[in-house]
């Protein structure tokens, strides 16, 4: 497990939260608990075999280019990006505490979000089992447990 931080270009901080080795599999449910920055831009959960393998890419943007609150989804296959899945339901506040479940349903992966609406995103790698995470960006993480 590395939690750390890391400067971005502009001088601020960046979290850095990375668990590897984990053995998430279908069923199973990652449960994560987190300080969103006071000053958040976006933060990001990523999950699957590795950074350029990813199964799922959860990034809620506080402004995008359309300077607009949406949740992008994507996946990662072989370091390149697929088509991004957007969602305008947005119910994360700059500086307030959260808490997010992910579950592993093996086709797809459902995101429960702290006003209970889930977000849906395929499985496009496929993957029966998940063995990295990691959550980067403006939000702090206090607490996470897998079930």
């Amino acid at each position: 497990m590395n939690h750390n931080c890391r400067k971005t270009r502009s001088g601020a901080f960046l979290e850095v939260f990375e668990v590897k080795n984990v053995d998430l599999k279908v069923g199973d449910k990652l449960k994560l608990k987190g300080k969103i920055s006071d000053d958040a831009s976006m933060f990001c959960i990523d999950m699957g075999k590795d950074s350029n393998e990813l199964a799922l890419h959860f990034n809620p943007r506080f402004h995008d280019d359309a300077a607009v609150t949406v949740i992008v989804c994507n996946s990662k296959r072989g370091g390149c990006w697929g088509s991004e899945q957007r969602d305008p339901n947005f119910p994360f506040e700059k500086g307030a505490t959260i808490k997010l479940t992910v579950k592993v349903l093996g086709d797809c992966f459902e995101i429960e979000l702290p006003n209970e609406h889930i977000v849906t995103f395929p499985n496009h790698l496929s993957l029966d089992k998940i063995t990295y995470i990691r959550v980067k960006g403006d939000l702090k993480v206090t607490s996470f447990k897998f079930e």
